[in-house]
């Protein structure tokens, strides 16, 4: 494990159980807001705790073997990245329209955007309020970087640990409010109801850490590196903060399911990967580093550590170099 992860996750002590969470009286929901517009987004605190990650009961080889894990606190997104937010890093116009006051910082206006898609990325199903969707592995990162310089606060995706620990918030059932997949309508758009479209964020029920649609409406980026068997190596024992750090283009682990998948696939242990099909109608040579046309299903979700690593750890972070595809 590189100098950033040990900075950013191997700090604090090993928790017991899910149930027997540390709550830091400095840690709470906060608001960030965009200096100059009036764009915002709500942060919701998710404490240290330990939680049994994987689930020994599933078909899926990938999720076996269940195993403790201790993850230290974090912030979360309240909801999905919208359309509202990720325009403006996309698009440099839209983000002036967005600025009330002056003009867009010159540090802002450095930041590398993404090549404009040759295709509607909203797929016609909708922009404020709705999630951001189709961005690469790269992208998402990027617009990562883009709210640093933007706000001045370290934004990352979440690991695929510091994910299912968020959704579970404290549950070990199939899903965070239980075993039933008859209620996951009052709680996820997914193939039974979405009509095969997205839907704005926070019109379901939230878990209990606060957090929307982190079920279904679409799919979350995680930082980390797919591995069928990545649980293997954890069998027996007792981990803190496990991240599979990223060398390879594909694949990468996306969670939570999105609007088309079935129930199965929005239980809280179910893991799933980018595909290079993703890209298959990208005329481009080599294939973008920014766009998935054929993924309107994936988006992301952002995190925020509580102990933050140092300018140089984080701008190793944004900055790494994108893998061409091929």
């Amino acid at each position: 494990m590189n100098k950033l992860f040990c900075s950013l996750f191997f700090v604090g002590t090993f928790g017991t159980l899910a149930a027997q969470q540390t709550i830091n009286p400095n840690h709470s929901r906060y608001v960030q807001e965009i200096a100059g517009t009036s764009l915002s987004f709500s942060m919701e605190a998710i404490p240290t705790g330990s939680f049994i990650m994987g689930d020994d009961n599933s078909i899926r080889k990938d999720e076996k073997p269940a195993h403790e894990v201790s993850v230290d606190a974090f912030w979360m997104g309240t909801h999905e990245i919208t359309w509202d937010l990720f325009q403006s890093f996309l698009y440099k116009d839209y983000e002036q329209s967005k600025q009330n006051e002056g003009k867009v910082p010159v540090e802002v206006d450095a930041v590398t955007r993404p090549t404009k898609p040759y295709l509607d990325m909203t797929f016609g199903f909708g922009k404020e309020g709705y999630p951001a969707l189709a961005m690469t592995h790269y992208n998402a990162i990027q617009f990562c970087k883009w709210l640093y310089v933007r706000t001045g606060v370290f934004y990352r995706l979440p690991t695929e640990a510091e994910w299912e620990y968020a959704c579970r918030a404290g549950s070990q059932d199939a899903y965070f409010f239980g075993n039933d997949p008859q209620k996951l309508a009052e709680y996820a758009w997914y193939a039974d109801n979405s009509e095969e479209k997205t839907h704005p964020v926070g019109q379901k029920k939230p878990n209990a850490f606060g957090l929307y649609d982190i079920l279904g409406n679409v799919a979350e980026w995680t930082y980390d590196q797919y591995h069928e068997d990545y649980y293997a190596q954890f069998a027996g024992k007792k981990v803190q903060n496990p991240v599979a750090k990223p060398t390879e283009l594909y694949p990468h682990v996306v969670r939570g399911g999105s609007f088309v998948s079935t129930d199965f696939d929005l239980r809280s242990a179910a893991r799933g990967a980018s595909d290079p099909i993703w890209k298959q109608l990208d005329p481009q040579m080599p294939k973008s580093n920014w766009w998935f046309p054929e993924a309107p299903f994936v988006g992301l979700r952002v995190v925020r550590p509580l102990v933050s690593p140092s300018e140089a750890e984080i701008l190793a972070y944004y900055n790494q170099a994108p893998i061409e595809d091929f």
